[in-house]
C-alpha cells in the first residue's frame, strides 16, 4: 500500500508544478512589460496591473518593516511540507488531493516571489461598482494565479468536507 500511495502522489505534484509554472510565467511577463502601478484596461470590470504585495492576503502586514517577508516565506514552506505529507497519506481522495495540490502550487508560487523579489507580484485587477463600499473604486485587491489556486483549493477543501459529512458512515 505504501508504494501505491507514493505512486498516487505524482499526478497531484504535477498539478502543483503546473500551477507554479503558469504563475511564474505570468509574473515574469508582468515584470518585463509593466512598471509598478501601470495598468491596461481590458474590459469594464477587468484590468491587468502590476502591484507588489509585501504582505499576505489583502496586503495584511504589508507595512510591518520587512520581517513579514521571511515569516510568510517560512509559513509557505512549512505549509508545502505539510501538504506533501498529507498528499502522501491521501492520494486516492481525489477532491481532497486536488484541493491540496492547488494550495501547494499557490503557496510555492508566492514563496518563489518572496525569495526572488521580496514581494509577491499581483496583476489581476477585477472591479465592480457594487464593491465600492468595500474597496476603493470598487477594485477587489489585485491577485495572481497562485492566489487563485489557493482560493480554488480552499473552496475545494470545504466542498470535500461537506461531501464527506453527507456520506453514510
Amino acid at each position: 500500500m505504501a508504494r501505491a500511495n507514493r505512486d498516487g502522489i505524482w499526478p497531484w505534484l504535477g498539478l502543483a508544478a503546473l500551477l507554479v509554472v503558469a504563475d511564474q510565467i505570468t509574473k515574469v511577463l508582468i515584470l518585463d512589460n509593466y512598471q509598478l502601478g501601470e495598468s491596461t484596461f481590458i474590459t469594464g470590470f477587468f484590468n491587468i496591473v502590476r502591484v507588489h504585495n509585501l504582505g499576505a492576503a489583502f496586503s495584511f502586514l504589508a507595512d510591518a518593516g520587512g520581517w513579514q517577508r521571511w515569516f510568510f516565506t517560512a509559513v509557505g514552506a512549512a505549509a508545502a511540507v505539510f501538504i506533501v505529507w498529507m498528499l502522501r497519506s491521501h492520494p486516492g481522495q481525489k477532491l481532497f488531493a486536488f484541493a491540496l495540490a492547488c494550495i501547494l502550487g499557490g503557496a510555492i508560487g508566492n514563496v518563489v516571489d518572496r525569495l526572488l523579489h521580496g514581494y509577491v507580484v499581483d496583476w489581476l485587477d477585477f472591479h465592480w461598482g457594487f464593491l465600492g463600499g468595500l474597496f476603493p473604486g470598487g477594485h477587489f485587491p489585485a491577485f495572481n494565479i497562485a492566489d487563485a489556486a489557493i482560493t480554488v483549493g480552499a473552496v475545494s477543501l470545504i466542498l470535500d468536507e461537506i461531501l464527506r459529512l453527507r456520506r453514510p458512515h
